[in-house]
């Protein structure tokens, strides 16, 4: 959808899926999905692709869980590696360090600087950041208890990506993935 002629952009949210606990000598960044961390990431990206939710820019965390679910979500998309399989094209991915233990506004601003053409973006990310900048897009509709591991948040709204701010992007669907 990049004819310029967007109605309505689409942003949906997702919490990476279960990781590894801590270790002691580990670094929080370099923990690893759990085994079901890694189906849970992939039945996110197939119930995506079922409900034609495929992103053309997918904003992620550099943070290895957040890497790791991603490819599960890529993986459930199209179930093939990523050549442009049958959900669609493939998404222009950024990581982004900034998004690793991000404040809802800097998850906001790296949403604001997609391009106004791009219909629907994927920002995979960590709480609290991610819950809160839910919370921030639609106060009145957005789950107290915040997004757990594998939740996607589908907001929507007919603003241009740079004008998004509080209480403009309506929540439209969630669902917890598990596979």
């Amino acid at each position: 959808m990049r004819d310029g002629a967007v109605q309505e952009r689409t942003l949906v949210l997702l919490r990476h899926a279960k990781a590894e606990p801590p270790t002691a000598d580990g670094l929080d960044v370099e923990r690893p999905l759990s085994a079901r961390g890694r189906a849970d990431a992939a039945a996110a990206g197939a119930w995506l692709a079922r409900y034609g939710l495929l992103p053309e820019v997918v904003l992620c965390s550099a943070a290895l869980r957040t890497r790791q679910t991603w490819h599960g979500v890529e993986m459930g998309m199209t179930g093939s590696p990523p050549e442009g399989g049958p959900a669609g094209p493939v998404p222009e991915v950024r990581y982004e360090p900034d998004a690793y233990e991000a404040h809802p506004e800097d998850l906001l601003t790296l949403v604001r600087r997609v391009d106004p053409t791009v219909g629907t973006v994927l920002l995979i990310a960590h709480n609290p950041g991610i819950s809160l900048l839910s919370e921030l897009l639609d106060p009145q509709r957005a789950d107290p208890a915040g997004l757990h591991t594998s939740d996607l948040v589908v907001h929507r709204s007919t603003l241009p990506w740079a004008d998004l701010a509080r209480g403009t992007a309506a929540i439209s669907t969630r669902h917890t993935a598990r596979g």
